[in-house]
């Protein structure tokens, strides 16, 4: 029989996400307007939702988003 190994994650994933976001905007300001900025400013705004749906469901008390 096969043993299931479960590896736990070094960083929580809101955090990492977070971080994420946090770091495809700055690389975005540093951007000069055109197709790689509007992407890397896309990628932010979907990380920045993804942050704060963890967020959202790791509360103690789920409230509809806002």
């Amino acid at each position: 029989m096969t043993e299931l190994r479960l590896s736990k994650r070094i960083d929580p994933l809101d955090k990492s996400v977070c971080a994420e976001a946090e770091r495809l905007r700055k690389e975005a300001r540093g951007t000069p307007p055109g197709v790689e900025r509007d992407r890397l400013i896309r990628r932010a705004r979907q990380a920045e939702a993804a942050c704060r749906m963890t967020r959202w469901l790791a509360s103690q008390e789920l409230q509809p988003p806002a």
